[in-house]
């Protein structure tokens, strides 16, 4: 336990652990009530379980490879704490024998992000679904990367303080208005799994990168899946 928070606080010197059983001295309304019913479990088995249920029900079919892959090497969950804000961490331990620490958000956390709050109504449902139901985001905690990344950091392609410097090298005209695009995935190397809202039908998406081409007309949720478990393999 110690050696994980030390690890945790190289990157957040605030971060806490609550134990299974203190999750439920935790103050009415901070957490999800679905939490406390998964922490109250007395087995960690019985809770993986019920947490990756919750996967199940709300992106069973959109995130089966990471479902699947969680299922089989999820060591442990435990709710983290950082001045009274609460998320869920994700210990998986990967076939090569690395351990790897993922951060899920809190679904009731304040909804950050002015410019995609105005266009929230144009996301497809599936992904709504999941940040409202499942978790603010998940991803690699060290680097907030190589998944969903939380609504606040979500990438607003058309803000004015961004500069994509491949537009200039663009071989066809670009595919998407960087004003109606949003980045919901980052590998953290400068690339996204990108939506625009005003074309975002049958889970249309595009992916983004500053260094090379973009690729159109991808399926969002299978790019995201296939990058997450790319992410867990190391």
């Amino acid at each position: 336990m110690e050696q994980k928070l030390n690890y945790l606080r190289e990157y957040n010197e605030e971060i806490c652990l609550v134990s299974s059983k203190e999750v439920r001295n935790i103050k009415e309304g901070l957490i999800p009530e679905v939490w406390c019913e998964i922490f109250n479990k007395e087995n960690i088995n019985d809770r993986k379980e019920a947490l990756l249920n919750l996967w199940r029900k709300y992106v069973g079919t959109e995130l089966h490879n990471t479902i699947a892959y969680l299922s089989e090497f999820l060591e442990e969950i435990e709710v983290m704490e950082c001045n009274n804000i609460y998320s869920i961490l994700y210990t998986v331990r990967n076939p090569n024998g690395d351990v790897l620490y993922y951060e899920g958000g809190n679904p009731q956390d304040e909804f950050e992000n002015s410019e995609l709050e105005r266009r929230w109504d144009k996301v497809s449902v599936s992904l709504k679904s999941f940040y409202q139901n499942v978790h603010n985001g998940f991803y690699y905690y060290a680097s907030e990367s190589m998944g969903l990344v939380p609504i606040a950091s979500v990438t607003y392609l058309g803000d004015d303080d961004l500069e994509w410097s491949i537009i200039d090298e663009l071989k066809e005209p670009m595919q998407i208005d960087l004003n109606t695009s949003f980045g919901f995935f980052s590998n953290g190397m400068g690339s996204y799994v990108v939506i625009d809202v005003a074309n975002c039908e049958e889970n249309n998406a595009t992916f983004w990168s500053a260094k090379t081409q973009p690729k159109y007309n991808i399926s969002f949720w299978r790019y995201v899946d296939e990058w997450i478990v790319i992410g867990f393999q190391g």
